[in-house]
């Protein structure tokens, strides 16, 4: 299990935020991610390699590891942000250390800095035959908005 942030969460109800994050995201759905574990700074989600995750010489793109790495970023940001607000990402970047391979993405987005308007948060990209090869990390900047 992923050492746990010691943050409060502002919204009590945060898992369900988090859920929603998954549910109402077309894109997240049609990809396959799944939230596996959800803590207040924490976010672990797995995703099942496919066919269509890969690139031409058959290793998992880039664009897959790095919105599985901003998504989990933003769900583990969620878990701290009060009700009635929702986050976006501001800037992310993420390095690739490794050809991503194997069965399925496991990813552990961890909160590093929470905050009223800004959350920091590092997300790490695991793989490989035995899942625990880390091939990408992230480090992701949120904005905490209250919607329009």
């Amino acid at each position: 299990m992923p050492q746990l942030p010691d943050f409060p969460p502002a919204n009590p109800d945060y898992r369900r935020e988090v859920e929603r994050i998954f549910q109402a995201a077309p894109f997240i759905r049609a990809l396959g991610a799944e939230a596996r574990e959800i803590a207040p700074g924490l976010c672990v989600t797995r995703l099942a390699v496919r066919q269509d995750h890969q690139q031409q010489d058959g290793f998992v793109h880039a664009g897959v590891q790095a919105t599985l790495a901003d998504h989990t970023a933003g769900a583990a940001g969620a878990t701290l942000i009060p009700e009635g607000t929702i986050v976006l990402t501001a800037e992310f970047k993420i390095n690739l250390l490794r050809p991503a391979s194997g069965p399925e993405l496991r990813c552990v987005g961890r909160v590093l800095k929470p905050g009223r308007t800004l959350i920091v948060v590092e997300s790490e990209v695991y793989g490989g035959p035995s899942g625990e090869a880390l091939v990408a990390k992230a480090t992701v900047t949120l904005a905490v908005v209250t919607p329009r």
